[in-house]
């Protein structure tokens, strides 16, 4: 199987896609490490890369068909394409988008060592700074291909991973993964399954158990975007039982 896994900046994909090669025996293909090492040649950053790439296409295009090409030349491999726009490119993969706070986002990038293309002055910088780069990244992908890369219903599996560990989340991604290879082989077209952690949605948690079986409970939780995050319209209760039980998620449906 094939799983593109896209997701906000500061989510973890690369963590994520290294468990997938160590414990699943997926080969990587990264995208990311692309752009970061044309940046870098360029003796400018990520964002200025980025902002570049709105005037000149030919990276993006260069991206694109060689994301394509191993994608139709390794039909049987396992492979995780970490890319923001592989989704759109390979003709047949599970779809991951990785979710993460603003506010947890800024703070990773902050306290990790990204290079001299990337560096930040204090969290709030990075923050800051995140959410330019996103805005431009979306702007950028509505101008050269008519996208809408933030819109949820693009994904198979949207995975919050802002408080739930990245062993955890990897092996969940591998279960919905497998759910959805098997309801798509008996001729089922699954939806787009929203997993969100009760804590991001304001509901108090306890310690999680991330051994047990179910790692959400039954039922749907209504949420809304705010100015920053989600906040939970209906179903407060779904994500009561969640923090109650140990859960790490809720499933949540946007609204």
């Amino acid at each position: 199987m094939h799983i593109t896994l896209t997701g906000n900046l500061g989510s973890g994909k690369s963590t994520i896609c290294k468990i997938l090669e160590n414990d699943y025996q997926y080969e990587i293909y990264s995208t990311g490490k692309v752009q970061r090492a044309i940046a870098e040649e360029m003796g400018i950053s990520v964002l200025e890369m980025n902002q570049l790439m709105c005037t000149d296409h030919k990276y993006d295009h260069l991206i694109d068909d060689t994301t394509a090409k191993i994608s139709r030349e390794n039909p049987d491999k396992a492979i995780v394409f970490d890319s923001r726009l592989a989704w759109n490119f390979v003709e047949k993969s599970f779809k991951v988008f990785l979710s993460v706070s603003l506010q947890v986002a800024a703070e990773r990038v902050y306290n990790d060592n990204r290079g001299e293309v990337e560096k930040y002055s204090s969290v709030e910088d990075a923050k800051n700074q995140l959410k330019l780069r996103a805005q431009t990244e979306d702007v950028r992908y509505k101008d050269i291909y008519g996208l809408e890369y933030f819109n949820f219903n693009n994904y198979n599996l949207i995975l919050d991973s802002t408080y739930c560990t990245p062993d955890a989340l990897a092996k969940l991604l591998m279960s919905e993964a497998n759910a959805y290879d098997a309801a798509v082989s008996a001729g089922e077209q699954p939806g787009v399954k929203i997993l969100m952690s009760p804590k991001r949605l304001g509901v108090k948690i306890g310690e999680l158990k991330l051994e047990q079986e179910m790692l959400y409970p039954a039922g749907i939780v209504k949420i809304r975007a705010t100015e920053e995050d989600y906040e939970i319209v209906e179903g407060r209760e779904i994500a009561e039982e969640a923090a109650a039980k140990g859960m790490p998620f809720v499933a949540a449906q946007l609204v």
